[in-house]
């Protein structure tokens, strides 16, 4: 049996949770076109016959970190680099940035092996120009191995899991065969509404608010087979304005949005679902550790 922690790290919108999704074969984390979409450190466990992966999806790392949640974001992408079997650097094909450097600087003097894994290749129109740029970032440190894919698209993204796996060292499995994520249904609810939110608003909006679970019950239908997962979520903002525009017109935003995450729960958790959402304002919560750590968010 062959068991470890795999890392997945790299700056924002490189694709790291489609990587994720892809390797685990279900929708663990939330992705946008947004960066900065991922704010928690996401575990995900991959089974494969005699061996088990558990990879850790985690914030973008970045050097804008004005707000206290920016930095409680790198602090829970540096701090899942502890304690890990394998780091896998994503980046994105023929663009490499000053953050990239920076996430490659980070994981200097890292006693793990650190792979790359080159994403997005399915954008690049003209192949040719891939072969060069492989051989280029290969020379940028000692890479346990370099693979280009297509998390989107799935190319390689097996070929990728199953390098990973022999990779693994020997030992019994970190968790039960029939677990595939750390998080409950709670935390599941409140990402796929931010989610449908960050999608639909525009702008900076998506980085001034977070969702919250304020009431989750589960209960038997009266008719049929089945449960009804009853939750009310409410999304905070940091101002008056905000909350005009996620609620929208005669509440069209918040229905639109309220629709679009039940439709999905319901299909993710395989129930019936009755979502209820409010908006409410907390001015400068994600500058207020305070407030951060009542959200869940304090990197911690």
């Amino acid at each position: 049996m062959r068991s470890g922690i795999v890392t997945l790290i790299g700056r924002p919108n490189v694709g790291k949770s489609s990587l994720l999704n892809a390797l685990v074969g279900r929708k663990l984390s939330i992705v946008s076109h947004k960066p900065q979409t991922t704010r928690h450190a996401i575990q995900g466990v991959l089974h494969a016959g005699d061996g088990q992966v558990v990879f850790v999806d985690t914030p973008g790392l970045h050097l804008q970190a004005r707000k206290a949640l920016n930095r409680a974001m790198n602090d829970a992408a540096a701090g899942s680099l502890h304690d890990v079997d394998l780091v896998v650097l994503v980046v994105e094909a023929l663009r490499w940035t000053e953050e990239d450097q920076a996430v490659l600087e980070r994981l200097q003097g890292m006693p793990a092996p650190v792979a790359l894994v080159v994403n997005k290749v399915d954008r690049v129109s003209d192949k040719t120009r891939l072969l060069p740029e492989l051989e280029q970032l290969s020379q940028r440190r000692d890479f346990a191995f370099v693979m280009p894919l297509s998390a989107t698209q799935g190319h390689n993204v097996a070929t990728l899991g199953a390098e990973i796996m022999a990779r693994m060292p020997e030992g019994p499995p970190l968790y039960p065969p029939d677990m595939i994520v750390s998080y409950d249904n709670a935390f599941l609810a409140a990402e796929i509404v931010r989610e449908k939110l960050t999608r639909s608003l525009h702008q900076e909006l998506p980085y001034s608010l977070t969702v919250a679970i304020e009431r989750y019950t589960v209960e038997d239908l009266q008719r049929g087979p089945g449960q009804m997962h009853r939750i009310g979520a409410v999304i905070w903002v940091e101002r008056d304005g905000q909350k005009k525009i996620v609620i929208g017109e005669d509440g069209s935003t918040l229905k639109r949005v309220g629709s679009a995450a039940r439709r999905e729960l319901e299909r993710l958790l395989d129930a019936r679902v009755f979502l209820q959402l409010w908006c409410r304002v907390r001015e400068n919560w994600s500058d207020d550790p305070k407030a951060l750590r009542q959200f869940g968010l304090s990197g911690e």
